[in-house]
């Protein structure tokens, strides 16, 4: 095998696919399009906003995993403490997995791609056939790890997206209208801001840490070694371009529907008017079709991540069972109560996502520190407790309206920056940064092996 050999502009492009495949959902799709109803003639700067978060941020959680040289986000949360590690990425996984994110695929390919052809009688027959089926392929295409490059990043996403630029090249050589719609308060105000915050919505700094075992797996299987770090940095970032330059075309489409139609209830609505504008009662297949496809490569990058670290963490039960596992799990909650299962995952993935970007930044700056464990742990410890009132004030009314519960969050959005739009872990992480960091420098003789 060799090690040093270059890597090709096709087998980058197929990398790069593989990545893009993965992590690019129905949430994906459909925010930037309600986004550009939202921000009328601020598409623009919302847009940029968006990018920010939906595009940047994920690169950045690719960048962490390539300059640590981490084999999976394991590896990554490690230097916190191997406990801490274990139930990070427990929770990552149950998560963005089989108890909400691989569901919620299968869920979503449904509704939008089925249900619409079926008689109401028969929606939860028809739920439980194609989830079956759904989560079937899944399994089989998934069996054997290597494959997954060839399957996702060679076919599957190829076929996404030129379905995905049909859709562009009809919207721009027949555009439904000029820009001049005004902008919803929010974003007439502050479009750059509420951009970054949909942006943040699509939990995609997390997904590419969880995904980041199956990129390193990838690029090993293709024979690159040595140089697997810069592959993977250049694939990230072919991958993300491609996604902001998607990310603008669907805000812009957006918001030229403005011309034919009111603001949706959310980007769903809006692109199945938009493609059935286009395309006639067609439009409804052919939407099936793009967002099936969507969900389905990112369904596949999903249970291949957790099986392998899960593996990694448990390596007694082998890669097939952990698989096998995931599927089943995920299949039975999309079918079982997928929206209370929604009311409590989405709490813990609040808790996480700062957690996760925190992460990142010691990651990117480990260097500058030597990879000191307490400058790990003290931002951590600073991060989680904006981070656990964020799960509080996105908790189900049983637990959010508490009078203690109440009384917390009334404080801390309140006085702390940026609480109230949930992102109040922003400034106590770089405060416990700034200070663990000045701390270590300062003291040169503290113990770095405190793991």
């Amino acid at each position: 095998m060799e090690s040093t050999k270059k890597i090709s502009w096709k087998q980058l492009f197929v990398l790069s696919s593989l990545i893009f495949g993965m992590f690019f959902g129905s949430g994906n799709l459909i925010f930037p399009v309600h986004l550009g109803q939202l921000a009328g003639n601020h598409w623009f700067v919302a847009a940029l906003g968006f990018a920010i978060s939906g595009a940047l941020f994920p690169f950045l959680a690719i960048l962490a995993v390539v300059v640590t040289k981490s084999d999976g986000l394991y590896d990554l949360a490690r230097p916190v403490g191997k406990k801490y590690a274990a139930v990070f990425l427990i929770l990552v996984h149950l998560t963005i997995g089989p108890f909400f994110g691989t569901p919620r695929t299968a869920a979503t390919a449904f509704e939008i791609g089925f249900k619409p052809f079926l008689a109401e009688k028969y929606w939860s027959l028809g739920m439980f056939l194609f989830t079956a089926a759904f989560f079937a392929l899944a399994y089989f295409l998934t069996l054997h790890q290597n494959k997954l490059m060839t399957y996702v990043g060679k076919y599957l996403n190829t076929i996404f997206l030129v379905l995905l630029a049909v859709v562009f090249l009809i919207s721009f050589f027949h555009p439904m209208g000029n820009l001049n719609h005004a902008a919803t308060t929010d974003y007439a105000h502050h479009p750059l801001t509420n951009g970054v915050l949909q942006g943040y919505n699509t939990v995609d700094a997390v997904a590419l840490l969880a995904f980041s075992v199956t990129v390193v797996h990838a690029v090993k299987a293709m024979g690159f070694q040595k140089n697997e770090a810069k592959i993977t940095a250049q694939a990230g970032l072919f991958s993300v371009l491609l996604e902001v330059v998607i990310y603008f075309g669907l805000v812009l489409v957006g918001a030229m529907s403005l011309n034919h139609f009111q603001l949706s209830d959310n980007g769903g609505t809006a692109l199945a008017q938009i493609v059935h504008y286009y395309l006639s009662d067609f439009g409804s297949v052919f939407l099936g079709v793009l967002v099936t496809l969507g969900v389905f490569t990112t369904a596949m990058g999903l249970v291949v991540s957790f099986a392998q670290d899960f593996h990694k963490l448990f390596p007694r039960v082998s890669y097939k069972n952990w698989l096998r596992l995931t599927t089943f799990v995920s299949f039975v909650v999309a079918n079982a109560g997928l929206d209370r299962i929604i009311q409590w995952s989405l709490p813990v993935l609040m808790l996480l996502y700062p957690l996760s970007l925190a992460l990142i930044l010691l990651s990117l700056t480990a260097k500058y520190f030597d990879k000191n464990p307490f400058v790990y742990q003290m931002t951590i410890a600073f991060t989680l407790v904006p981070a656990v009132l964020d799960m509080l004030a996105n908790a189900p009314q049983v637990v959010a309206t508490q009078p203690i519960v109440n009384a917390l969050l009334t404080f801390y959005h309140h006085y702390l920056p940026f609480a109230s739009l949930g992102l109040g872990w922003v400034v106590p992480t770089f405060v416990g940064f700034c200070l663990s960091f000045l701390y270590v420098k300062m003291t040169p003789r503290l113990a770095l092996d405190t793991k």
